[in-house]
């Protein structure tokens, strides 16, 4: 199995990549849920008139799955595109 760089992944890079994915989907569910709740949240506490009250379920239900879909991507590109970490903690480059 070759990894993304030509090389076999470490138990390390893949246990990095795990902890990611599930980091990319929990907080991607956690922000699609208050999204929800936020939109929503109204027509499901309140009597609302039917249209109110549709039309809030309805953005709730829309938006919630791209909130989702963007912060798992948003998560997972960053870890691609992460590259090395600096070698001393609290330093951003080699020369610094």
């Amino acid at each position: 199995m070759s990894g993304y760089g030509g090389g076999r992944r470490t138990q390390a890079e893949r246990d990095v990549i795990t902890v990611e994915i599930g980091y990319a989907l929990f907080s991607a569910v956690f922000a699609a849920a208050v999204l929800f709740g936020a939109v929503a949240g109204p027509a499901l506490l309140f009597e609302l008139p039917d249209l109110a009250e549709k039309s809030l379920l309805r953005a709730g239900l829309a938006l919630a799955p791209v909130v989702l879909l963007v912060r798992v991507v948003s998560v997972l590109v960053r870890l691609r595109g992460g590259g090395a970490q600096p070698s001393q903690p609290g330093r951003t480059s080699p020369d610094s």
